[in-house]
Order: structure tokens, then C-alpha cells, then sequence
């Protein structure tokens, strides 16, 4: 279960930005006094959510995700490839293990599993998405995880969540703004640690 392990927090940002940039933002975003005081983060020692206050940010590494997709048939491909059924349940597959997963289904398959015909169904680039991104999140979940049958609660929370997230605003010229809220995510298990830890802007 991600239950109290996962956060959404908006700050305010209206000054001028460049994605060349980013490293710079982000790197005073953690020493803002604002974000000192009310940015969210698991305490190491008592794996509980507290803020910033008191720790020195000393090093902050950022990575631009691609946010394009404006629509859930990004993951159609799911029901074309016969990942998904069309009754919205997940084919199963005889139990295969990736590090501390358990992937007994398809779905899974495609999320994790590089050697598996199903990865194919999504490019590198496709993988990149930050919707995708958050779905893989939604599907592999924490260590106490318990997977659902079909597909619709998992496309149901990622486009909730998506859309509560990411706005895509139309300006007079025709181009999209972008506006993010500040997601994260801790889970402090070795492999589970690595695919659940995480910021997004």
C-alpha cells in the first residue's frame, strides 16, 4: 500500500523560467525559506513525514520528463496487445520474480520485465512520459501492495491524479502551459526505495 507514503504539494513560482535552467531551480527550490518550512519529507530515522527544517541540502540532481500526453489512450495499446482484456481484466502469466516483485500477470510483465515481448509496447521515449510514470507508480504500488484483477482502478487514480497535477492551458499563439504541482514519494525498502523515491515538479 502507498497509503501515507505518497504527497502532493503545490508552491508558487512566477518568475521567468528556461528548462536549461532546472538544475539551478531546483537547487534553490530546497533552499527557499517557504519550501524549508513546509516541503514534506520522510524523516530517514523515523520513516515519518516531516519538512525540511534543519537539514542542509547539499547536492540535488534533476531530470526534465517529457509531460505531452493529453489523453488516457496513451494506454490503449494495453487492450491491443491483449494485455488487458476487453472485460478491463489483467491477463495473468505463470510467476516470474524481478528483484523483490512478484509479477504474476502481464501487466507487469510490460512495467518491468525488458526481456519479455510485452515490454515492447512501449517505446524508451513512451516510458519517459511522466503519466506513464506516475501509472507504473499506481501498478507496482508499495511493498504491502495488494494488485487488482482489472485495469480500471489503476487508469482511474493516474488520470486523477494527472489531471489534478499537470494543467495544460491554451495561450493566443496556440502553446501550452505547463503548470505542476510538487509530488513525492518515499518508500524506504532497497529495490522498493529506488522505483518510489522521488520528487516531480
Amino acid at each position: 500500500s502507498m497509503q501515507g507514503g505518497i504527497i502532493v504539494q503545490a508552491f508558487s513560482f512566477d518568475e521567468y523560467f528556461q528548462p536549461y535552467d532546472k538544475d539551478k531551480f531546483v537547487q534553490a527550490f530546497f533552499k527557499d525559506p517557504n519550501v524549508v518550512a513546509n516541503l514534506k519529507m520522510i524523516s530517514t530515522s523515523t520513516c515519518e513525514w516531516t519538512t525540511l527544517a534543519g537539514v542542509e541540502v547539499k547536492k540535488v540532481e534533476a531530470e526534465e520528463i517529457p509531460c505531452k500526453q493529453v489523453s488516457m489512450s496513451f494506454f490503449d495499446c494495453l487492450y491491443t496487445n491483449e494485455i488487458i482484456r476487453e472485460t478491463g481484466h489483467i491477463n495473468k502469466c505463470l510467476d516470474e520474480f524481478y528483484e523483490d516483485f512478484v509479477i504474476a500477470d502481464r501487466l507487469r510483465q510490460v512495467l518491468l520485465l525488458e526481456d519479455s515481448d510485452n515490454y515492447q509496447i512501449f517505446s524508451d521515449t513512451e516510458r519517459k512520459e511522466f503519466i506513464f510514470c506516475l501509472f507504473k507508480h499506481f501498478c507496482l504500488g508499495g511493498m504491502l501492495c495488494q494488485f487488482e484483477d482489472t485495469i480500471d482502478p489503476y487508469l482511474e487514480i493516474t488520470k486523477a491524479v494527472y489531471k489534478e497535477i499537470v494543467r495544460f492551458v491554451k495561450t493566443v499563439s496556440g502553446y501550452y502551459l505547463l503548470i505542476l504541482h510538487l509530488m513525492s514519494s518515499y518508500c524506504p525498502l532497497s529495490t522498493f526505495e529506488r522505483f518510489f523515491t522521488f520528487s516531480s515538479f
